[in-house]
């Protein structure tokens, strides 16, 4: 048995907390983009199993594996041929190799065995299982370009001290579009339209998650009414390099500039300009709408019903019934055309401390029908918000 199999077999389990291997010995210039340049290993709780996930990582993609014990193993000491060191770090665990011009390794490490107390390693999994459960889509530790334009991340890549919501943000945000790619084509180009796109630091995540992260064929246009934001952003993503990526000025309403859209996404277009653009993205059959919805000002004004008069008489509490009422209605019609939706919580640090989103898969396996209650609810309110008026003129 070798220094380096000695040693993996003593770190590789669940005290482990991250291998970095680094410093490739070749460069690879002729094909940059595709040249790992650095591995990270971590071990994950999949189904109960414990694992641990390779994250290789080129100039602008990374590539997640996940490894068996003994296939791990073999992976590092593959991959140990080809850069000169290693670094691990855990709960009782640091350990360094270094890998010579020849392939000799000098390995040095310190082991601490940790006793281990009764429900000790089921108390370990759990923990794991929530750090892998809380691991970020963006690396904490890799500069993003418009992190750091932000000024979230320093151009090291570290995380700016009070910038820890806006990142944790950004990052649930992907969430949501890490859980809907199964709905997205493959075997093309997909097509994104973000209504009201604003500053644009989420549009700019979305990019870098599906076409620098996963190397999906995007397509993604931002429209905002701002002549100046929209100018910026042009600059920024030509900074970046982002060609799949652009910012036009236009009105929700009035956009025509496609006939086939993929997933549609409005956060915070307001009021009706929300309808405007879940009319559009059913007129379009995107597969996937995500919409933050706010300013509900429309039902607030159409309501009227001497019932609810003890409860509405109350302008606070009313403003609130018709904003919950208004993103349940929308909810409910986009399930009549088709969709498959659920109303969730999203946090975010630019609004306000709550909001609703609303994330809708098209079910090719359903008809459409109409919901006699709602519309029953609806005359009960004496109200007829925009999006109905909308899809019933389609």
């Amino acid at each position: 048995m070798d220094k380096l199999e000695a040693l993996l077999l003593q770190i590789l389990n669940e005290n482990l907390k991250q291998i970095v291997i680094s410093g490739p010995k070749k460069s690879n210039a002729a094909d940059p983009e595709h040249f790992v340049r650095k591995i990270q290993i971590r071990p994950i709780l999949l189904k109960g199993q414990l694992l641990f996930q390779a994250a290789s990582y080129t100039e602008k993609q990374v590539f997640h594996e996940n490894l068996s014990r003994q296939q791990a193993m073999e992976f590092i000491a593959k991959a140990m041929e080809d850069y000169k060191q290693l670094q691990a770090y855990g709960n009782g665990i640091k350990a360094s190799v270094m890998s010579g011009k020849k392939g000799n390794l000098s390995v040095k490490s310190e082991i601490k065995l940790q006793e281990k107390r009764e429900g000790e390693n089921g108390e370990v999994r759990a923990a794991l299982s929530h750090n892998r459960e809380k691991e970020y889509i963006l690396p904490k530790d890799e500069p993003v370009p418009f992190l750091v334009d932000l000024g979230v991340q320093t151009k090291e890549g570290r995380i700016i001290a009070g910038k820890y919501d806006k990142f944790r943000q950004i990052n649930r945000f992907l969430e949501f579009i890490r859980d809907i790619l199964p709905s997205l084509p493959r075997d093309r180009q997909i097509s994104i339209l973000d209504f009201g796109c604003g500053k644009s630091y989420l549009t700019f995540a979305m990019y870098y998650y599906l076409k620098i992260m996963n190397g999906l064929d995007v397509d993604i246009i931002g429209l905002d009414l701002k002549e100046d934001v929209i100018q910026k952003c042009n600059a920024l993503k030509e900074a970046y390099g982002y060609e799949n990526l652009r910012f036009l000025v236009g009105d929700i309403s009035r956009y025509e500039g496609k006939s086939q859209v993929d997933m549609v996404v409005t956060l915070h277009a307001c009021d009706t300009a929300t309808d405007y653009a879940l009319a559009k993205a059913v007129k379009w059959d995107a597969k996937v709408i995500l919409s933050v919805p706010c300013c509900q000002h429309e039902l607030n004004g159409q309501i009227s019903q001497e019932l609810l008069k003890p409860v509405l008489k109350y302008g606070l509490l009313k403003e609130r019934i018709s904003a919950l009422l208004t993103d349940g209605i929308r909810a409910s019609l986009l399930e009549e055309a088709g969709y498959d939706v659920q109303v969730m919580e999203f946090i975010d640090m630019e609004h306000t401390p709550k909001n609703i989103l609303l994330r809708c898969v098209k079910n090719t396996h359903i008809r459409s029908k109409k919901n006699d209650n709602l519309g029953a609810m609806l005359e009960f309110l004496q109200g007829k918000p925009t999006l109905q008026k909308l899809l019933e003129n389609m």
